[in-house]
Protein backbone atom coordinates (compact mmCIF):
# COMPACT_ATOMS: atom_id res chain seq x y z
CA UNK A 1 0.00 0.00 0.00
CA UNK A 2 0.79 3.46 -0.44
CA UNK A 3 1.78 5.30 2.80
CA UNK A 4 3.08 9.04 3.98
CA UNK A 5 5.78 8.81 6.22
CA UNK A 6 8.24 10.70 8.45
CA UNK A 7 11.29 10.03 9.84
CA UNK A 8 13.80 11.94 11.18
CA UNK A 9 17.57 11.60 13.61
CA UNK A 10 17.24 10.49 16.89
CA UNK A 11 19.51 13.31 18.35
CA UNK A 12 18.59 13.99 22.25
CA UNK A 13 19.48 17.33 23.19
CA UNK A 14 22.58 17.74 25.62
CA UNK A 15 20.52 18.98 28.55
CA UNK A 16 17.52 16.46 27.53
CA UNK A 17 17.43 13.52 30.43
CA UNK A 18 16.16 10.84 28.71
CA UNK A 19 13.98 8.15 30.11
CA UNK A 20 14.36 4.02 30.34
CA UNK A 21 11.09 4.20 28.75
CA UNK A 22 12.42 6.42 25.68
CA UNK A 23 15.70 4.53 25.64
CA UNK A 24 13.66 1.14 25.74
CA UNK A 25 11.33 2.11 22.77
CA UNK A 26 12.99 5.04 21.31
CA UNK A 27 9.85 6.98 21.73
CA UNK A 28 10.31 10.48 22.83
CA UNK A 29 7.91 12.16 25.25
CA UNK A 30 8.52 15.53 24.22
CA UNK A 31 9.05 14.51 20.73
CA UNK A 32 10.66 18.30 20.37
CA UNK A 33 13.71 17.45 22.47
CA UNK A 34 14.93 14.36 20.60
CA UNK A 35 14.03 14.36 16.63
CA UNK A 36 15.71 16.74 14.46
CA UNK A 37 15.59 16.77 10.93
CA UNK A 38 12.71 15.35 9.46
CA UNK A 39 12.17 14.34 5.99
CA UNK A 40 8.65 12.80 4.41
CA UNK A 41 7.97 10.81 1.83
CA UNK A 42 4.94 8.97 0.17
CA UNK A 43 6.18 5.39 -0.58
CA UNK A 44 5.14 1.52 -0.62
CA UNK A 45 4.63 -0.30 2.63
CA UNK A 46 3.26 -3.22 3.91
CA UNK A 47 -0.43 -3.84 4.52
CA UNK A 48 -1.25 -3.91 8.33
CA UNK A 49 -1.91 -7.35 9.65
CA UNK A 50 -4.40 -7.57 11.75
CA UNK A 51 -5.23 -8.72 15.77
CA UNK A 52 -7.73 -10.79 16.78
CA UNK A 53 -9.57 -7.32 18.47
CA UNK A 54 -8.74 -5.43 15.11
CA UNK A 55 -10.16 -4.02 12.23
CA UNK A 56 -8.71 -2.90 8.74
CA UNK A 57 -9.86 0.31 7.85
CA UNK A 58 -9.78 1.24 4.06
CA UNK A 59 -8.89 5.08 4.87
CA UNK A 60 -11.43 7.75 2.80
CA UNK A 61 -10.50 10.90 4.59
CA UNK A 62 -7.48 11.67 6.42
CA UNK A 63 -7.23 15.37 8.01
CA UNK A 64 -3.58 17.61 8.51
CA UNK A 65 -3.59 18.64 12.39
CA UNK A 66 -1.29 20.76 14.14
CA UNK A 67 0.19 18.18 15.29
CA UNK A 68 1.07 16.91 12.34
CA UNK A 69 2.19 20.61 11.06
CA UNK A 70 4.93 20.77 14.03
CA UNK A 71 6.53 17.52 13.13
CA UNK A 72 6.95 18.89 9.80
CA UNK A 73 7.95 22.17 10.96
CA UNK A 74 11.71 22.46 12.65
CA UNK A 75 13.16 25.50 14.69
CA UNK A 76 16.36 26.78 13.86
CA UNK A 77 18.24 23.44 15.01
CA UNK A 78 16.49 21.41 13.15
CA UNK A 79 14.40 19.93 15.78
CA UNK A 80 10.88 19.25 15.36
CA UNK A 81 8.37 21.79 17.21
CA UNK A 82 5.91 19.14 18.22
CA UNK A 83 6.43 18.49 21.99
CA UNK A 84 4.25 15.40 22.06
CA UNK A 85 5.04 11.88 22.22
CA UNK A 86 6.58 10.56 19.00
CA UNK A 87 8.18 7.45 17.79
CA UNK A 88 9.85 7.51 14.29
CA UNK A 89 9.74 6.26 11.28
CA UNK A 90 6.05 6.46 11.39
CA UNK A 91 3.23 6.70 9.16
CA UNK A 92 1.41 9.97 10.03
CA UNK A 93 -1.95 10.81 10.41
CA UNK A 94 -4.97 10.39 12.93
CA UNK A 95 -7.79 12.55 12.21
CA UNK A 96 -9.88 10.11 9.76
CA UNK A 97 -13.00 8.25 8.78
CA UNK A 98 -12.76 5.30 6.43
CA UNK A 99 -15.10 1.60 5.64
CA UNK A 100 -14.01 -1.87 7.55
CA UNK A 101 -12.44 -3.96 5.22
CA UNK A 102 -11.66 -6.70 7.26
CA UNK A 103 -12.60 -7.93 10.50
CA UNK A 104 -10.62 -10.09 13.88
CA UNK A 105 -11.96 -13.05 14.69
CA UNK A 106 -12.80 -11.54 18.00
CA UNK A 107 -14.33 -8.47 17.27
CA UNK A 108 -18.41 -8.46 17.58
CA UNK A 109 -19.56 -4.05 17.28
CA UNK A 110 -18.51 -3.98 13.53
CA UNK A 111 -18.60 -5.66 10.27
CA UNK A 112 -17.01 -5.25 6.95
CA UNK A 113 -18.84 -2.52 4.73
CA UNK A 114 -19.71 0.23 8.26
CA UNK A 115 -18.38 3.47 8.27
CA UNK A 116 -16.21 4.52 11.04
CA UNK A 117 -14.88 7.50 12.64
CA UNK A 118 -11.91 6.38 14.29
CA UNK A 119 -10.15 8.00 18.16
CA UNK A 120 -6.95 8.79 17.90
CA UNK A 121 -5.86 8.40 21.73
CA UNK A 122 -4.90 4.02 21.85
CA UNK A 123 -5.65 4.57 25.70
CA UNK A 124 -4.49 0.93 27.32
CA UNK A 125 -7.69 0.27 28.98
CA UNK A 126 -5.93 -1.26 31.75
CA UNK A 127 -4.03 1.12 33.89
CA UNK A 128 -5.25 3.06 36.58
CA UNK A 129 -6.40 6.43 34.66
CA UNK A 130 -8.48 3.61 32.06
CA UNK A 131 -9.83 1.85 34.70
CA UNK A 132 -10.65 5.12 36.77
CA UNK A 133 -12.56 6.40 33.50
CA UNK A 134 -9.84 8.74 31.90
CA UNK A 135 -8.56 7.10 29.12
CA UNK A 136 -7.21 10.44 27.80
CA UNK A 137 -4.65 10.26 30.98
CA UNK A 138 -3.93 6.61 29.74
CA UNK A 139 -0.48 5.85 31.55
CA UNK A 140 0.09 3.48 28.65
CA UNK A 141 -0.37 5.38 25.53
CA UNK A 142 0.34 5.68 22.10
CA UNK A 143 -1.01 8.32 19.42
CA UNK A 144 -1.98 7.60 16.39
CA UNK A 145 0.14 8.88 13.79
CA UNK A 146 3.09 10.04 15.72
CA UNK A 147 3.82 7.14 18.18
CA UNK A 148 2.27 4.12 15.85
CA UNK A 149 1.37 4.09 12.19
CA UNK A 150 -1.69 6.22 11.35
CA UNK A 151 -4.62 7.12 8.40
CA UNK A 152 -2.24 9.17 5.50
CA UNK A 153 -2.16 5.58 4.11
CA UNK A 154 -4.74 3.73 2.04
CA UNK A 155 -4.95 1.09 5.27
CA UNK A 156 -4.96 1.31 8.67
CA UNK A 157 -5.30 -1.38 11.48
CA UNK A 158 -7.36 -0.02 14.86
CA UNK A 159 -8.38 -1.79 17.48
CA UNK A 160 -12.61 -1.81 17.70
CA UNK A 161 -13.17 0.02 20.98
CA UNK A 162 -11.50 3.21 18.91
CA UNK A 163 -14.07 3.05 16.24
CA UNK A 164 -17.28 4.71 16.19
CA UNK A 165 -19.93 3.78 13.31
CA UNK A 166 -20.80 7.04 10.94
CA UNK A 167 -23.49 4.90 8.90
CA UNK A 168 -25.72 7.57 10.04
CA UNK A 169 -24.14 10.48 8.50
CA UNK A 170 -24.41 8.73 5.01
CA UNK A 171 -28.25 9.28 5.32
CA UNK A 172 -28.34 12.71 5.86
CA UNK A 173 -25.25 13.60 3.32
CA UNK A 174 -23.48 12.70 0.59
CA UNK A 175 -20.85 10.04 0.74
CA UNK A 176 -17.73 12.25 0.16
CA UNK A 177 -19.37 15.43 2.51
CA UNK A 178 -20.18 11.93 5.04
CA UNK A 179 -16.67 11.05 5.34
CA UNK A 180 -15.14 14.89 5.43
CA UNK A 181 -17.23 15.00 8.35
CA UNK A 182 -16.16 11.88 10.21
CA UNK A 183 -12.53 13.24 9.87
CA UNK A 184 -13.67 16.34 12.29
CA UNK A 185 -15.02 14.66 14.72
CA UNK A 186 -11.66 13.88 16.44
CA UNK A 187 -10.34 17.49 16.49
CA UNK A 188 -13.98 19.13 17.59
CA UNK A 189 -13.94 15.92 20.13
CA UNK A 190 -10.46 17.73 21.82
CA UNK A 191 -12.65 21.13 21.86
CA UNK A 192 -15.79 19.18 23.43
CA UNK A 193 -13.49 16.85 25.55
CA UNK A 194 -12.38 20.56 27.08
CA UNK A 195 -15.08 22.57 27.29
CA UNK A 196 -17.71 20.53 28.45
CA UNK A 197 -15.75 17.48 30.35
CA UNK A 198 -13.03 18.67 31.67
CA UNK A 199 -14.00 22.25 31.99
CA UNK A 200 -17.62 21.11 32.86
CA UNK A 201 -19.36 23.62 30.78
CA UNK A 202 -21.08 26.80 31.27
CA UNK A 203 -24.80 27.61 31.59
CA UNK A 204 -26.74 29.16 28.83
CA UNK A 205 -26.53 32.31 28.12
CA UNK A 206 -22.58 32.65 29.16
CA UNK A 207 -19.94 34.35 27.13
CA UNK A 208 -17.20 32.20 25.31
CA UNK A 209 -13.89 33.45 24.18
CA UNK A 210 -11.70 31.50 21.97
CA UNK A 211 -7.89 32.15 21.55
CA UNK A 212 -6.87 30.63 18.13
CA UNK A 213 -9.24 29.37 15.68
CA UNK A 214 -6.92 26.87 13.98
CA UNK A 215 -9.34 23.52 13.85
CA UNK A 216 -10.02 23.10 17.42
CA UNK A 217 -10.54 26.49 18.31
CA UNK A 218 -13.30 26.74 15.59
CA UNK A 219 -14.33 23.68 16.88
CA UNK A 220 -14.82 25.60 20.13
CA UNK A 221 -16.88 28.56 18.41
CA UNK A 222 -19.44 26.11 16.74
CA UNK A 223 -20.02 23.99 20.20
CA UNK A 224 -20.39 27.42 22.06
CA UNK A 225 -23.03 28.35 19.58
CA UNK A 226 -25.09 25.29 19.77
CA UNK A 227 -24.49 24.83 23.37
CA UNK A 228 -26.39 28.00 24.29
CA UNK A 229 -23.27 31.08 24.56
CA UNK A 230 -24.91 34.39 24.34
CA UNK A 231 -21.66 35.94 22.50
CA UNK A 232 -18.67 33.88 21.85
CA UNK A 233 -15.55 36.06 20.47
CA UNK A 234 -12.56 35.20 18.75
CA UNK A 235 -9.18 36.03 18.71
CA UNK A 236 -6.34 34.93 15.91
CA UNK A 237 -2.93 36.49 14.51
CA UNK A 238 -3.75 35.66 10.83
CA UNK A 239 -6.70 37.39 8.77
CA UNK A 240 -8.02 34.44 7.12
CA UNK A 241 -8.82 32.44 9.83
CA UNK A 242 -10.17 35.13 11.72
CA UNK A 243 -12.79 35.06 8.80
CA UNK A 244 -13.61 31.56 8.85
CA UNK A 245 -14.13 32.11 12.83
CA UNK A 246 -16.98 34.84 11.78
CA UNK A 247 -18.56 32.22 9.46
CA UNK A 248 -18.53 29.38 12.28
CA UNK A 249 -20.32 31.37 14.42
CA UNK A 250 -18.00 33.79 16.27
CA UNK A 251 -20.49 37.30 17.33
CA UNK A 252 -17.40 39.42 17.24
CA UNK A 253 -13.43 37.99 15.53
CA UNK A 254 -10.18 39.96 15.95
CA UNK A 255 -7.00 39.93 14.55
CA UNK A 256 -4.80 40.76 17.80
CA UNK A 257 -1.87 41.65 15.36
CA UNK A 258 -4.51 45.12 13.97
CA UNK A 259 -5.91 45.70 17.44
CA UNK A 260 -5.59 49.32 19.21
CA UNK A 261 -6.37 47.77 22.57
CA UNK A 262 -4.84 43.86 24.39
CA UNK A 263 -7.33 41.28 23.82
CA UNK A 264 -8.46 41.08 27.10
CA UNK A 265 -9.73 44.84 27.37
CA UNK A 266 -11.34 44.34 24.24
CA UNK A 267 -13.44 41.04 26.15
CA UNK A 268 -14.30 43.52 28.94
CA UNK A 269 -15.16 46.59 26.90
CA UNK A 270 -17.56 43.92 25.09
CA UNK A 271 -19.17 41.94 28.01
CA UNK A 272 -19.45 45.64 29.94
CA UNK A 273 -16.91 44.46 32.36
CA UNK A 274 -18.61 41.49 33.23
CA UNK A 275 -15.67 39.04 31.42
CA UNK A 276 -15.72 35.49 29.86
CA UNK A 277 -17.59 32.69 31.31
CA UNK A 278 -15.53 30.24 29.54
CA UNK A 279 -11.76 31.03 28.00
CA UNK A 280 -10.65 28.23 25.31
CA UNK A 281 -6.58 28.62 24.48
CA UNK A 282 -5.97 26.97 21.53
CA UNK A 283 -3.61 28.37 20.04
CA UNK A 284 -0.62 27.08 21.64
CA UNK A 285 0.96 30.51 22.66
CA UNK A 286 0.16 30.51 26.56
CA UNK A 287 2.62 33.19 27.47
CA UNK A 288 0.95 35.82 24.92
CA UNK A 289 -2.13 34.53 25.92
CA UNK A 290 -2.53 33.55 29.35
CA UNK A 291 -2.12 37.16 30.80
CA UNK A 292 -4.71 38.49 28.72
CA UNK A 293 -7.01 35.83 29.39
CA UNK A 294 -6.35 36.20 33.13
CA UNK A 295 -8.05 40.07 32.72
CA UNK A 296 -10.91 38.84 31.33
CA UNK A 297 -12.13 36.38 33.53
CA UNK A 298 -16.00 36.46 35.03
CA UNK A 299 -16.37 35.40 38.65
CA UNK A 300 -16.12 31.44 38.76
CA UNK A 301 -15.10 31.84 34.94
CA UNK A 302 -12.62 29.50 33.87
CA UNK A 303 -9.52 29.18 31.22
CA UNK A 304 -9.28 25.74 29.50
CA UNK A 305 -6.04 25.29 27.91
CA UNK A 306 -6.12 22.82 25.03
CA UNK A 307 -2.97 24.92 22.96
CA UNK A 308 0.26 22.10 23.18
CA UNK A 309 3.26 23.78 23.66
CA UNK A 310 6.29 23.07 25.79
CA UNK A 311 6.39 26.60 27.36
CA UNK A 312 5.80 28.50 30.82
CA UNK A 313 4.20 31.29 31.77
CA UNK A 314 3.39 34.02 34.63
CA UNK A 315 0.43 34.23 35.92
CA UNK A 316 -1.07 36.67 38.85
CA UNK A 317 -2.47 33.73 41.17
CA UNK A 318 -4.74 36.13 43.01
CA UNK A 319 -7.12 36.82 40.35
CA UNK A 320 -7.91 32.69 40.60
CA UNK A 321 -8.47 33.33 44.39
CA UNK A 322 -10.64 36.27 44.33
CA UNK A 323 -12.76 35.36 41.62
CA UNK A 324 -12.96 31.37 42.40
CA UNK A 325 -11.31 30.99 38.92
CA UNK A 326 -9.99 27.71 37.06
CA UNK A 327 -7.65 27.28 34.57
CA UNK A 328 -8.18 23.81 33.55
CA UNK A 329 -5.54 21.20 31.20
CA UNK A 330 -7.41 18.93 29.24
CA UNK A 331 -6.13 16.07 26.14
CA UNK A 332 -7.93 14.16 23.87
CA UNK A 333 -10.91 13.45 22.71
CA UNK A 334 -11.62 9.80 23.74
CA UNK A 335 -14.31 8.48 26.38
CA UNK A 336 -17.61 10.27 28.05
CA UNK A 337 -19.52 9.14 24.82
CA UNK A 338 -17.81 12.21 23.11
CA UNK A 339 -17.48 10.73 19.52
CA UNK A 340 -20.78 9.73 19.25
CA UNK A 341 -22.61 12.97 20.67
CA UNK A 342 -20.79 14.41 17.89
CA UNK A 343 -21.73 12.13 15.54
CA UNK A 344 -25.71 12.33 16.61
CA UNK A 345 -24.92 16.46 16.42
CA UNK A 346 -23.97 16.20 12.60
CA UNK A 347 -26.01 14.19 11.99
CA UNK A 348 -28.78 16.47 13.02
CA UNK A 349 -27.59 19.24 11.27
CA UNK A 350 -27.33 20.96 14.25
CA UNK A 351 -23.85 21.34 14.35
CA UNK A 352 -22.34 22.42 11.53
CA UNK A 353 -18.52 21.60 10.23
CA UNK A 354 -18.18 22.33 6.63
CA UNK A 355 -17.68 26.06 6.75
CA UNK A 356 -14.23 24.53 8.63
CA UNK A 357 -12.95 22.88 5.62
CA UNK A 358 -10.91 25.16 3.24
CA UNK A 359 -8.43 22.68 1.36
CA UNK A 360 -8.30 19.09 -0.29
CA UNK A 361 -5.90 17.68 -1.71
CA UNK A 362 -5.59 14.31 -3.70
CA UNK A 363 -3.24 11.50 -1.70
CA UNK A 364 -0.20 11.85 -3.91
CA UNK A 365 0.18 15.32 -3.13
CA UNK A 366 -0.29 14.93 0.97
CA UNK A 367 3.36 16.49 1.21
CA UNK A 368 2.02 19.67 -0.26
CA UNK A 369 -0.77 19.64 2.26
CA UNK A 370 1.30 19.64 4.71
CA UNK A 371 3.66 22.13 3.68
CA UNK A 372 0.46 24.39 3.23
CA UNK A 373 -0.58 24.04 6.75
CA UNK A 374 2.45 25.61 7.37
CA UNK A 375 0.78 29.31 6.70
CA UNK A 376 -1.93 28.49 8.96
CA UNK A 377 -4.47 30.47 7.03
CA UNK A 378 -6.62 27.46 6.30
CA UNK A 379 -9.37 26.12 8.82
CA UNK A 380 -9.22 22.27 7.75
CA UNK A 381 -6.47 20.57 5.30
CA UNK A 382 -8.35 17.44 4.27
CA UNK A 383 -6.63 14.77 2.05
CA UNK A 384 -8.61 12.30 0.01
CA UNK A 385 -6.71 8.58 0.49
CA UNK A 386 -9.16 7.59 -2.87
CA UNK A 387 -7.74 9.46 -5.23
CA UNK A 388 -4.71 10.42 -6.52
Amino acid sequence: MRALIAEAEWMPRPNYALTDKEKTYRMALVGSQVWRNPSFEIRNAPTPDIKEDEVLIRVKICGVCGSDTHLYETGKDGYIIFSGLTRLPCILGHEFSGVVGKTGGRVTGLKTGDRVAVESVMWCGTCSSCRSGDPNQCKNVNLLGLSRDGAFAEYVAVNERYCWKINDLMEVYAEDEAFALGALIEPVGCAYNGIFIAGGGFKPGGVVVVYGVGPIGLGAVALAGIAGASRIIAFDVIDERVEIARKMGADYAFNIKKMGTGSGDKVMELTQGEGADILVEAAGAAPQTIPEMEKALSSQGKIIYLGRAATKTSMYLDTLVSGANKIIGARGHSGYGIFPKIIKLIASRKLDLSKMVTLKYPFAKGIEALRKSVDRKDGKILVNLSSG
